[in-house]
C-alpha cells in the first residue's frame, strides 16, 4: 500500500512539473530514430552509426526507459578516430591563434545560448536537477571563456644578455593528439575543461565521455562543429572500461 502511495504521488508529480520534466527523444543528430535509438560516434567531423555489436542501455534514472543504446567502439574505429586526429593535427598546429581564438568565442557563445538544452540531456541521462545541470554546464562555460585569452596565455619568454651574447627565448608550441576519459559525475563540465583548451593550444583532441551519460559531450560536439572547429580535429569514441584500455 505504501509504495502504491509512492507511485501516485510520483505521477502527480510528473503531472504538476510536466514542462520541467524531460523527457527522452532529444532532436539532435547524435541520436537515432525511434524506441532503438542509439548514440552516434563523431569521428573526422562526422556523427556516425558504430559497427559494434556491443551495445549499453542507456535508462533515465526518473522513468527507467531506455533513452539511447551507447555503442562500446570496435578497434577499428577507435584507430580511425586517433588516425583523423593525428591527420588533422598536420594543419591545425600552423592554424594562427587569433583563428583558434575566434573559434573559442563562437562556441561560448553557443554553449550560453543553448544551457538549456544541455542541461536537459544532463537530466534526462544522468538524473540531476535542472538548476544542477546547469551548474554543470556553467563551470565549464567558465573554462572556455579562459580558451578565449588565449592570445595571452601562449605568450612566451625572452631573457636578454643571460651571458656574454647570449639570449635565451622560449616558446609554447602544441603537443600534438590529446585524449580525454570522462567520468559520469559531470558530463558537460570535465569535457570542458579537456578539449577546448587543448584545442585553442593548436592540439587535436579523442574523448571518451561516460557511457552512463554522453548526451552532452555530443551535443558539445555539434556547437564545436558549428564554431568551426575543422573535421577530425576533435572525435569521440565511446565504450565501457574494456574500451579504454585497449
Amino acid at each position: 500500500r505504501e509504495l502504491h502511495i509512492v507511485f501516485d504521488m510520483f505521477r502527480l508529480l510528473r503531472s504538476v512539473c510536466g514542462s520541467l520534466w524531460p523527457r527522452s527523444g532529444i532532436s539532435v543528430r547524435f541520436y537515432g530514430a525511434g524506441s532503438g535509438a542509439t548514440t552516434k560516434l563523431f569521428i573526422d567531423g562526422d556523427f556516425v552509426e558504430s559497427t559494434t555489436s556491443e551495445w549499453i542501455d542507456l535508462h533515465n534514472p526518473a522513468t527507467n526507459e531506455v533513452v539511447t543504446r551507447v555503442p562500446c567502439s570496435t578497434e577499428d574505429e577507435m584507430e580511425a578516430a586517433a588516425s583523423a586526429a593525428r591527420n588533422a593535427f598536420k594543419s591545425w598546429r600552423d592554424t594562427s591563434v587569433l583563428t583558434r581564438q575566434q573559434i573559442m568565442f563562437k562556441l561560448q557563445n553557443l554553449i550560453r545560448s543553448n544551457m538549456g538544452e544541455l542541461a536537459r540531456s544532463i537530466t534526462l541521462e544522468q538524473g540531476k536537477t535542472l538548476p544542477d545541470a546547469e551548474g554543470d554546464v556553467l563551470r565549464g562555460l567558465q573554462v572556455v571563456e579562459h580558451a578565449c585569452s588565449v592570445t595571452s596565455l601562449q605568450l612566451g619568454e625572452t631573457l636578454p644578455s643571460i651571458s656574454k651574447d647570449m639570449d635565451t627565448m622560449s616558446y609554447r608550441i602544441p603537443l600534438g593528439v590529446c585524449a580525454g576519459i570522462t567520468p559520469f559525475n559531470f558530463p558537460a563540465m570535465i569535457p570542458l575543461w579537456m578539449f577546448p583548451l587543448a584545442l585553442v593550444c593548436g592540439n587535436t583532441f579523442v574523448l571518451k565521455p561516460s557511457e552512463r551519460d554522453p548526451g552532452a559531450a555530443m551535443i558539445l560536439c555539434e556547437m564545436a562543429k558549428e564554431a568551426g572547429v575543422p573535421d577530425g580535429v576533435l572525435n569521440v569514441i565511446h565504450g565501457a572500461k574494456e574500451e579504454t584500455e585497449t
